[in-house]
């Protein structure tokens, strides 16, 4: 609460700073703000910066390692009393004085005796800490806060740039969202690579790319029945793509022919209603969409196939007809259709936006030429726009590869080599999913499978991309 305070009363002084610069900028042009090298708010805001951006940069610092700093010196010092206990028990003491100390939550661990006492001097000693971390930090900032409003406003004058040095600031943090978005992507790919390298030490990289059976198990015990797993990952790939291509099969036609009626075929009217009602569809969470396609659309598949095989029953297809008669809610089929729903909205409202991007003079000239309308659409606009089609395919592919809910919902959790879509199957996210999920240790097969499998995933959707943009570099036509 203090902290945000602080950044409030940091805003507010940033405020008098710019307008302090502002002022002392037009003072000096003698109110002609034509006289002056930059605008008057570049003045202002130079000064601002100067004032807030240091100071909040110390403020975000305290409030990210202050608790680290305060656990550093909480255990320099460990009272007698705990010299008995486990390291484990310890670490628990010290967590428990700093929860009562913050008023987080009573300690679960009953305390009795010369233990109650160095928690109770803990507690007292942890608050004193905190506060001393804060105030000593939000006095630093405040420093820091002055001293840049009295090296910002002496510079304010005629000749000063002030535009420049704004901009600076602009482009160094520009620099450094670059910078920690890189570094962020190479961290994930690293620890991606170096956890799979510990799990390929263990497993076959061959066996687990080409393996037709998985069955991530380990072993309990030195004379466990069945302790070896099997790490064939070639079931997970094909129910990924075979729920991905049915998702497609459903959202690319229909997304891409709703984005053509609704950016060349239809009035103003229809597309004011239309184009929100499918943007909708987009806010809906994912959770909301296994419901749906384990409630209704799974038991609605079903009804439908076993009344196929009830009436097949009997007659020369009566195998198809009995498997028919067992077909259950979960499928491939209901994964992929509801997917395709819910990525309608992503191929329709991009495919939409690019179209409408395609320059009007092509239109013209293609009706200029004789051509239809329907004729304009496939032999102009569609190639016009090929390239950002195809970038919003690929943005919902790469959706349909990573969703995870709907599947686990409406497909199960069976790994299964299979090409029909009315099978359980599973997916590689799912899997890692499952794998990753409740008290893991990161030293078995089992669970660093996980992160072979998201590295495998991750080259796959590269791979993707990389023939996406060859395909669109080879097809694309410039245009004036």
């Amino acid at each position: 609460m203090l902290t945000w305070l602080s950044l409030l009363f940091l805003a507010l002084f940033a405020l008098a700073a710019f307008l302090l610069g502002r002022g002392r900028a037009l003072k000096a042009a003698g109110g002609a703000s034509v006289r002056l090298h930059s605008l008057p708010n570049y003045y202002g805001a130079y000064a601002a910066l100067w004032a807030g951006a240091p100071a909040a940069l110390l403020l975000l610092l305290g409030a990210v390692f202050g608790g680290r700093i305060e656990e550093a010196v909480l255990q320099a010092e460990r009272p007698a009393a705990i010299a008995s206990l486990t390291p484990d028990r310890q670490d628990v003491f010290f967590s428990d004085a700093r929860a009562i100390a913050a008023k987080e939550a009573p300690s679960e661990v009953v305390y009795e005796g010369e233990l109650k006492t160095a928690l109770d001097a803990k507690v007292a000693e942890s608050r004193k800490i905190t506060a001393t971390v804060r105030y000593t930090t939000i006095g630093l900032a405040a420093l820091v806060a002055l001293i840049g409003v009295l090296l910002a406003l002496p510079r304010v004058g005629l000749e000063f740039r002030a535009r420049n040095r704004v901009e600076g600031w602009i482009n160094g943090l520009l620099i450094a969202c670059s910078v920690a978005a890189v570094l962020t992507t190479l961290g994930i790919v690293l620890s991606l690579v170096w956890e799979s390298w510990r799990f390929f030490q263990s497993v076959n990289p061959l066996s687990f790319l080409f393996g037709t059976e998985w069955s991530p198990q380990i072993a309990m015990r030195a004379d466990q029945v069945a302790s070896s797993g099997a790490f064939g990952a070639v079931p997970l790939f094909a129910g990924t793509f075979l729920i991905m291509l049915i998702a497609m099969l459903v959202a690319a036609p229909v997304g891409l022919y709703s984005a053509i009626y609704l950016s060349e075929y239809a009035d103003r009217r229809v597309r004011s209603i239309v184009k929100p009602l499918l943007e909708v569809l987009a806010g809906v969470p994912t959770v909301v969409y296994g419901f749906f396609a384990a409630l209704t659309v799974g038991p609605l598949f079903r009804a439908f196939f076993n009344a196929i095989g009830e009436g097949m029953a009997g007659g020369p297809l009566d195998g198809i007809a009995q498997y028919l008669m067992q077909v259950q809610n979960q499928m491939a089929l209901v994964a992929g259709v509801v997917m395709g729903i819910m990525l309608i909205p992503f191929v329709s409202s991009l495919s939409d936006d690019i179209i409408n991007a395609v320059p009007q003079s092509l239109r013209d000239g293609s009706y200029a030429m004789g051509a239809t309308k329907s004729e304009t659409v496939k032999k102009v606009i569609l190639p016009a726009a090929l390239p950002g089609i195809m970038a919003a395919m690929l943005l919902a592919v790469s959706r349909a590869v990573g969703e995870t809910m709907i599947v686990t919902m409406a497909a199960g959790l069976q790994a299964k080599l299979t090409a029909n879509p009315l099978d359980t199957v599973t997916t590689v996210t799912v899997q890692i999913v499952t794998l990753l999920t409740g008290d893991q240790e990161f030293d078995s097969p089992k669970t660093l499978s996980a992160f072979g499998l998201g590295l495998t995933l991750f080259v796959v959707t590269l791979a993707l991309n990389i023939i996406a943009l060859r395909i669109v570099q080879k097809y694309r036509e410039q245009y004036d």
